[in-house]
């Protein structure tokens, strides 16, 4: 996933997502460790997935709070 894509996205959105992202995630890392996986390289590729979804978070909740920050 892009992260163009993932600006674009809700905040909503980007919650549903990372809780999806993540939990196949953990199915794949289960799947490799039962059973080598066909590609194994999805596994870091996720995991950027999801540490993009959660910068973006973070990102949001930061210029959120300053926001709040200059408004009082």
């Amino acid at each position: 996933m892009k992260p163009s894509v993932i600006r674009e996205m809700s905040t909503n959105e980007l919650k549903e997502r990372l809780e999806e992202e993540t939990k196949y995630l953990v199915k794949l890392r289960l799947n490799h460790t039962v059973s080598p996986l066909e590609n194994p390289q999805k596994i870091p590729a996720y995991r950027k997935i999801v540490a993009r979804i959660k910068t973006e978070l973070r990102k949001r909740e930061i210029e959120e709070s300053n926001k709040e920050v200059i408004k009082e």
